[in-house]
């Protein structure tokens, strides 16, 4: 929950957009440790819970202040950026183009044991202040 705290702060996230978030991108369950085949994932309410717990116990402040902490220490930088996720538009494996040759931008790829034919789609975001 703490790193699901963490990435709605960093993106400006509602309690909703952060369930969606969890949900669809699979970068952002893997840093927040979630694997739908074993863990559910929370919803809004949980992590509007868990948001409430932090401000309660006014935990927030020295929360960021040791994440931050960390990450320079890590050598790593946190700034405004795009977030990207990838997923694959699969495709029938007999798509040809004119000349019967595949296109030249499907290809195959395999995604835990199992092979897929189409094209990679990178998805990205970023935050636009109002």
């Amino acid at each position: 929950m703490l790193r699901i705290h963490l990435m709605q702060n960093w993106w400006f996230l509602r309690d909703e957009a952060m369930e969606d978030a969890l949900i669809d991108s699979g970068a952002i369950r893997r840093f927040a440790g979630i694997d739908l085949a074993q863990d559910h994932s929370p919803d809004a309410t949980t992590i509007l819970a868990f948001r409430h717990f932090i401000e309660r116990h006014q935990l927030a402040e020295e929360i960021f202040k040791t994440v931050g902490q960390y990450m320079r220490e890590k050598g790593l930088l946190l700034r405004e950026d795009t977030v990207v996720d990838a997923t694959i538009i699969h495709a029938p494996t007999s798509t040809k183009n004119e000349k019967g040759d595949r296109d030249p931008q499907m290809h195959q790829t395999c995604k835990g044991n199992q092979w897929f034919f189409g094209m990679k789609v990178h998805l990205g975001w970023i935050r636009i202040p109002a």
